[in-house]
């Protein structure tokens, strides 16, 4: 009798050769992403970090002209400075210490078309540098021969036998049209200078030179407006830097003294150099006087 005897056999788990590494090499390529991609996040936001510095560095250098450059314009405009009209040595280099401190980019107004219009422009670099005079012609002239150079003319209708008439008439106007804080763009105080493009009234204004327009007779337009005009300017800044730096070249004359007194105030003079005058005037949050330029009036009177 045949006896039909089945046997189980077990086998052991086979596996395939190299499945183990497979998962291992997985493991370690795994790993070394992830590595790589952590190394590689820090050394870019580092690398970012650093370009961002070092542009802030470069945007806080780039706006200012280079002290050899700076100093070799003023030396060469200096020792050519001994005609009659223009400013002396002096008073062309304390200008330009001034400008140099200007916190760039600096708003430099300068009313009058001088001799010294391109040292200006060049000394101011990369700031904003306006010139406004008196002549259409001239101003046409500078701004075909030399484009890049922001000038406008303006219609002066004063006349410097007329500056007792016009202080008597501010004094009158002075809590009306002529009021020390305005926009001059619709003033009609005689002494505004208010026919500027109106971009221009907007600017907060660092420093404003006062070389013009013509004022060594009695029909010339005067400096009257213009001190005046750059009075108004520096006291109704709604930003920028809390003080103006307001400079009358030839202060030795009667019109732009009387003037100066009036509406940049002797409180406000800094220094005199030569025939410079140099004022520094806060603005109207620091002006406690609601109507008047000046804290006591020192207008003199017509002889």
């Amino acid at each position: 009798m045949k006896t039909n005897t089945k046997f189980i056999v077990l086998h052991p788990s086979i596996n395939k050769p190299g499945t183990g590494g497979h998962r291992a090499w997985l493991a370690v390529f795994v790993l070394f992403f992830i590595f790589t991609f952590v190394f590689t996040l820090f050394t870019t936001r580092d690398a970012a970090s650093a370009a961002n510095r070092s542009t802030s560095t470069a945007a806080g250098t780039k706006w200012q002209l280079p002290n050899t450059i700076y100093d070799a314009l003023l030396h060469y405009a200096a020792v050519n400075a001994s005609s009659t009209g223009r400013m002396s040595p002096e008073e062309l280099i304390y200008i330009g210490g001034v400008l140099r401190r200007c916190a760039a980019p600096c708003n430099l107004l300068v009313f009058g078309i001088p001799h010294e219009t391109l040292l200006w422009n060049a000394l101011n670099h990369n700031g904003r540098t306006v010139f406004v005079g008196e002549s259409a012609y001239l101003v046409s002239k500078l701004e075909e021969k030399l484009p890049s150079i922001e000038a406008y003319d303006v219609q002066f209708t004063t006349k410097v036998s007329e500056l007792y008439d016009l202080i008597e008439y501010y004094k009158v106007e002075k809590t009306k049209e002529c009021r020390p804080v305005q926009n001059l763009l619709f003033s009609d105080c005689k002494l505004a200078i208010n026919d500027l493009p109106n971009h221009i009234y907007d600017v907060d204004w660092d420093v404003i030179i006062i070389d013009g327009p013509r004022g060594y007779f009695g029909a010339a337009p005067g400096r009257m407006t213009a001190i005046f005009t750059a009075g108004v300017l520096a006291r109704s800044k709604g930003g920028g830097a809390d003080k103006t730096h307001v400079f009358v070249h030839e202060i030795n004359r009667e019109a732009e003294k009387v003037c100066s007194d009036e509406f940049l105030c002797s409180e406000n003079l800094v220094r005199t150099k030569d025939f410079l005058g140099h004022y520094v005037i806060g603005k109207k949050e620091a002006n406690k006087n609601s109507f008047g330029f000046c804290s006591t009036s020192v207008s003199p009177k017509s002889t």
